[in-house]
């Protein structure tokens, strides 16, 4: 891949080009690839290192990934208000990933609940469902800060833990 100079990106930089992979191909198919390239490696480190601490060193450097992702995603979008991350929001629906029943939408506030998570079924259906708080869960809060720290999640459930829905409710928080 080249930008617009022609040059290619050095592998090795700090500064990767923009992940556009949301995008182009949805959430849902991403952290399909993920997981499928994941899985058999946390098995290996776990059995090496042990598998709790490959876990946790997982999800650290996942929820990490995700605040960068955030903050890129605003900018993808054009700006940081709740308004332009309920339209980013496709990206995690996109194909019928989730099954949302609306409740709030405004200016400060966007609640819904989802009523079904292809995301959990997809880690159900390749036999990695306690990796799927790691490898999906884990990311919204991180995601969000990095977007716009002003704007806070609250959930209490998910259906990736064997609850019913899941019950996310963002809030802008004025300074």
């Amino acid at each position: 891949m080249s930008d617009e100079k022609g040059t290619k990106p050095d592998p090795g930089s700090a500064n990767p080009p923009p992940d556009t992979l949301n995008e182009a191909i949805g959430v849902l198919t991403r952290r399909e690839v993920e997981a499928r390239m994941l899985a058999p490696v946390i098995d290996a480190l776990g059995n090496e290192f042990g598998r709790e601490k490959v876990i946790d060193i997982l999800r650290a450097t996942i929820i990490r990934i995700a605040e960068e992702q955030g903050a890129q995603l605003s900018q993808l979008m054009g700006g940081d208000s709740l308004e332009h991350f309920y339209e980013s929001f496709q990206f995690w629906t996109k194909d019928g990933s989730l099954e949302v029943e609306p409740i709030e939408q405004t200016g400060e506030v966007f609640s819904f609940n989802v009523t079904r998570c292809r995301y959990a079924e997809l880690y159900e259906e390749l036999g990695i469902a306690e990796l799927g708080t790691s490898l999906s869960c884990a990311r919204d809060f991180a995601m969000i800060k990095g977007f716009n720290p002003n704007i806070t999640l609250k959930r209490t459930r998910t259906i990736m833990e064997g609850a019913e829905i899941c019950d996310f409710r963002y809030e802008f928080q004025k300074e």
